[in-house]
């Protein structure tokens, strides 16, 4: 797909308002669509199975809401985040450490995915020329414009040693709000998340909070009505949870088998459309 110098005029707003905005800018494939707000997500490369049902479950929620989700496509967090982005059928912008053409964008592991997200509608955007390679200093100067891009980030996972926890700085530095899931106490990935709440960062748990920190209202949805797209055991999971129940009545209500069952419920609460609070089960 064909790459073009992005003219100063065309510019994202929010990336003037930095300290140090790029020189230049370079496109592939679509911009987000004007009126659409930026979440960036950030976090480990070394992604937990944790992080990666937090991660799919967050972005899985924003499906059908005026929304972009920005990460640099390295391995972990970064390729959850695009990948849950296409799946929810929102638009998803990369900003990798390297330039666009095909032969140097990295990681080289990620660039039949990258195919992909063109294929599908998203975009990528870089301040260095198309045929640089990355370099170790490439990355934190990227990081930046994710920052500057957004209007909130979502930081997923971050050790001691994380570069995210520079890029949740950033946050701060450019006034953009900063959002972190919960995690385990004594969780290696819990540090940065736990220490930027402690700091004043947005604590979040599902995807209504992240609509809240982008100003966007939640659709009223009808509590007696199904989605449409439900059928088989999904549905009669759904139409059990008009009251709330606890998992064995919703086993021995259901008829299917526990595994089917279970999956159901796995998959509604990925969707948003159901959750578990103490120790019963009932509609979003």
């Amino acid at each position: 797909m064909e790459i073009r110098e992005l003219a100063r005029g065309d510019w994202p707003e929010q990336l003037l308002e930095i300290p140090q905005p790029p020189e230049r800018l370079w496109v592939m494939g679509s911009l987000p669509p004007e009126g659409t707000k930026l979440l960036t997500v950030v976090g480990s490369r070394a992604m937990t199975r944790y992080g990666q049902e937090a991660c799919e479950k967050l972005i899985t929620g924003l499906a059908g809401y005026p929304i972009s989700i920005v990460s640099g496509l390295a391995l972990g967090v970064d390729t959850c985040a695009h990948k849950a982005a296409l799946a929810a059928g929102l638009h998803t912008l990369v900003v990798p450490g390297s330039g666009l053409n095909d032969d140097v964008l990295y990681p080289r592991s990620n660039r039949a995915f990258a195919k992909k997200i063109l294929e599908a509608g998203g975009g990528f955007l870089s301040e260095f020329p198309p045929d640089a390679a990355s370099r170790a200093h490439f990355f934190p100067q990227r990081n930046r414009i994710m920052v500057g891009l957004s209007n909130a980030v979502l930081v997923i996972e971050a050790g001691p040693k994380s570069g995210t926890l520079i890029t949740a700085r950033l946050a701060s530095e450019y006034n953009r709000d900063l959002l972190c899931i919960p995690h385990r106490i004594g969780d290696a990935h819990a540090f940065g998340p736990h220490l930027f709440v402690r700091l004043g960062a947005t604590l979040v748990t599902e995807p209504l909070h992240i609509l809240e920190a982008l100003g966007i209202p939640p659709r009223e949805t009808s509590a007696t009505s199904a989605p449409q797209d439900l059928e088989g055991v999904e549905l009669s999971v759904w139409n059990l949870l008009e009251e709330p129940k606890s998992r064995d009545e919703i086993l021995r209500e259901v008829a299917g088998g526990a595994g089917e069952v279970l999956t159901a419920l796995v998959a509604l609460e990925l969707r948003g459309l159901a959750r578990e609070e103490f120790g019963s089960w009932h509609r979003v």
